[in-house]
């Protein structure tokens, strides 16, 4: 028998981790990581921006240059970076419990925040179930909208409605009712079949309809489905008001209205992701919001910890709920979680948000500033090479052309609107795109003058990579 000496290894702390050299860091980044939505062969030739602190609605890079966060850290931070008061929520509760399932346990963090998210939702929503991120809510929504049905003895309703270029996560189920081809279609065979209606804004566009006439046109798609196959339908899934990974493209003013109310009608569930849309970013707490409507379930993500840890939650009516009520044997069970469902860190942080939301004003301040984006979004819709600009709230969008007048695009290998994005952070911002659209989606903290800079940044890099006037 040998004994061997343990070797006290030296703590792996951010200060420790800091004072590795750039070149080292590039070099473990271009061996070893996979980043997300990104070819690698086109990261490996370009060096790695590597970000180590945010301050406020700056994000700041190794070698200390600023960066305003014009895209919120992938749409997700809220109040900014370094909230004091987040941090400190995240440090006490860390100080108690970092983690502790929720399967057989609870946490008082977890009830408090369920009782506060029912609060502020749409009227008529009251069990929430969480999970990690925007995919696995989509998940557990279309989990318990299939069951919901199975349970009641509706056997036959199990296929969904969802929208063309509508996105919805990247897991299986979430991507099955996603309609984004370029994200999509290569896993085709792995996914379950849906019904594909247009993307309303681009349904209005072809038919020539302006978009504030639009609903009927949209709606009428809808009805002509369920009318048809509603006894085969569990659910109808949209993001509202504004589709998203998309391409930024709005919906015609009452159509969700009118979805919620054909859905009703025709005993189907209207599933509504506000992972994007959620806590502010179109104007109001929430999407739904705007034009009155409850959603059977309704999916949240992103913002609801303020950008600050990994948190979701889909929330459904008391119907819903007692649907899976019963005793053991029946089977009615929704056997569904997560290993980190409802993390006592992310809950704190999610219930400082919250908090945030009432101590700062967060909602009363944003009328002036979607006002200032408009304003800027103008200014940008003069350029030659912008063919649209497109807004809901503070989303919005920047559509380049080679020919902006024909809408003729640029080749995708000119990789035309990653090279603006790229363009922007010599002029101190971070965007990102959806194609050949310019996304801007900034912190709810940012200041006019921050939206300024914005602006005056995309401009300046249209003008670089485009050229026009």
């Amino acid at each position: 028998m040998y004994l061997h000496r343990i070797r006290t290894v030296e703590p792996m702390t951010i200060e420790r981790v800091l004072k590795y050299s750039e070149q080292e860091l590039s070099k473990w980044d271009l061996e070893h990581l996979w980043h997300p939505f990104t070819q690698m062969k086109e990261w490996s030739a370009q060096g790695p921006l590597f970000i180590v602190r945010g301050e406020g609605n700056y994000l700041i890079d190794i070698d200390g240059r600023r960066y305003i966060d014009g895209v919120a850290s992938l749409w997700a931070n809220i109040h900014g970076h370094a909230r004091e008061e987040i941090n400190q929520a995240i440090e006490e509760q860390l100080k108690q419990l970092a983690h502790s399932t929720l399967l057989g346990l609870s946490h008082p963090a977890s009830a408090v925040l369920a009782k506060r998210l029912v609060e502020i939702v749409p009227m008529g929503l009251k069990r929430v179930f969480y999970s990690e991120s925007g995919s696995t809510a989509v998940e557990i929504a279309l989990k318990i909208a299939f069951q919901y049905w199975q349970n009641q003895g509706y056997k036959e309703k199990r296929r969904f409605i969802c929208l063309k270029e509508g996105y919805h996560g990247d897991t299986l189920g979430a991507v099955s009712v996603g309609g984004i081809d370029l994200f999509h279609e290569i896993y085709g065979p792995l996914l379950f079949e849906t019904i594909k209606l247009p993307s309303p804004y681009l349904r209005c566009k072809g038919a020539g309809l302006p978009l504030a006439e639009g609903a009927g046109l949209c709606a009428s798609d809808l009805e002509q489905v369920l009318e048809k196959e509603h006894q085969h339908i569990a659910a109808f899934i949209l993001e509202p008001l504004i589709q998203g990974a998309g391409g930024m493209l709005p919906m015609p003013p009452g159509y969700l209205r009118a979805a919620k109310k054909l859905c009703d009608e025709f005993d189907v569930l209207l599933i509504a992701d506000e992972v994007a849309t959620g806590f502010g970013r179109t104007g109001r707490m929430f999407a739904c919001q705007a034009e009155g409507v409850s959603p059977d379930i309704l999916c949240l993500g992103k913002g609801i910890t303020g950008g600050y840890l990994p948190l979701s939650a889909t929330i459904c009516t008391e119907d819903i709920f007692q649907a899976f009520w019963g005793d053991y044997e029946e089977l009615k069970t929704f056997f569904h979680g997560h290993t980190y469902t409802g993390n006592p860190l992310a809950c704190a942080a999610a219930l400082s948000s919250l908090e945030l939301f009432q101590n700062d004003g967060t909602l009363e301040q944003l009328p002036s500033k979607i006002e200032a984006l408009e304003k800027g979004l103008s200014k940008l819709q003069r350029l030659s090479p912008v063919g649209e600009v497109r807004q809901v709230g503070m989303m919005a969008g920047v559509e380049i052309f080679e020919d902006a007048q024909q809408r003729r695009p640029y080749p995708l290998e000119m990789r035309v609107g990653h090279k603006v994005c790229m363009a922007v952070r010599k002029h101190g911002v971070i965007l990102r795109n959806l194609g050949d659209t310019i996304v801007i989606l900034p912190p709810l903290s940012i200041t006019l003058h921050e939206l300024d800079q914005i602006i005056n940044a995309v401009e300046a890099a249209i003008h670089e990579v485009c050229g026009g006037k």
